[in-house]
């Protein structure tokens, strides 16, 4: 049995925000590893994926959540209200807000659903190494601050790791002493298979363009381990809604599709730590994101209850 120091601190952190602000940038640099895909691309993540901090004296596991905006679609409100089901189930909330473009709409939509929440929120200015004179972020922050008065604003740089060791001691006042809740060496709790098609799917966003990336899903069908060579072999498929997008993933003589299949191996090998084969397919599943059936098979669609 392992022994727990006095004092010792664990907890649920949702890191909540409107889309692109910089959420899963935060919470892969935070834990040290990447656990979320990252994109410009708004809406690039689609599932709650949880990163784990882990020190001698605190754990902190982060949910990073679907970006909460004005959802018209049946695809678009599953995340939204995968997000917002996230908020009731926590220690704390870490309402990201991007610097260099505040207080939208949508940021004024969070606060929304944020200021009869019980639990308690830190708000994070991401962004900051954007806003340039200095002295522009005052004002911002000054907003910030009237959002949720009893919340403290802390201006960050995910990308630059700009105070995030201030974001962090701050975060830890609010958790509750208690033991680990991961294995120390664990950080995130996706399955494996999970993480490499969050891996393929992060590809396709950064090397599509227009809309085809948000008619894309990942399965994994196959991933196995050869023994006597190490060699893990993995067989995925990439779903579009429609011909043409599938001719966009394949590419003129299949170039595209083995630029995001040489991209993805090479990051899936360093996080698995071994040799990879990376086998894609491309299919089309029509209009999958307006089908409750295909929602559910490629995990996006929330049990009732």
């Amino acid at each position: 049995m392992i022994e727990v120091p006095s004092g010792h601190k664990s907890g649920f952190i949702a890191v909540v925000g409107r889309p692109n602000v910089g959420k899963s940038t935060l919470i892969n640099r935070v834990v040290g590893q990447k656990v979320a895909a990252v994109s410009p691309k708004p809406q690039t993540t689609r599932n709650r994926v949880a990163g784990v901090k882990t020190t001698g004296s605190y754990q902190m596991i982060f949910l990073d959540t679907p970006g909460i905006h004005h959802a018209e679609t049946l695809f678009n409100r599953e995340m939204v209200k995968l997000a917002l089901k996230t908020l009731t189930e926590v220690d704390l909330i870490l309402w990201v807000i991007d610097a260099s473009d505040p207080l939208s709409d949508e940021d004024q939509l969070v606060r929304g659903h944020l200021q009869d929440i019980k639990v308690p929120v830190v708000l994070a200015l991401n962004k900051v190494d954007l806003v340039k004179p200095k002295q522009h972020l005052l004002p911002v922050i000054d907003a910030c601050h009237r959002l949720i008065p009893a919340a403290e604003v802390v201006p960050i740089s995910a990308t630059e790791g700009v105070n995030l060791n201030l974001l962090e001691e701050i975060l830890l006042r609010y958790l509750p002493e208690g033991p680990p809740l991961f294995p120390a060496e664990q950080t995130t709790d996706q399955p494996r298979h999970l993480v490499v098609a969050e891996i393929i799917r992060e590809k396709v966003f950064e090397l599509v363009h227009q809309e085809v990336p948000y008619a894309v899903a990942v399965q994994v069908d196959e991933m196995e381990e050869r023994p006597e060579t190490g060699l893990v072999d993995i067989q995925a498929t990439i779903y579009v809604e429609k011909d043409s997008q599938k001719g966009i993933i394949i590419g003129e003589g299949g170039r595209m599709l083995k630029r995001i299949g040489q991209q993805a191996r090479q990051e899936i090998e360093e996080v698995l730590g071994t040799h990879v084969y990376l086998g894609l397919w491309v299919k089309v599943h029509r209009a999958w994101r307006k089908n409750e059936e295909a929602l559910r098979r490629f995990g996006y669609l929330l049990k009732s209850g």
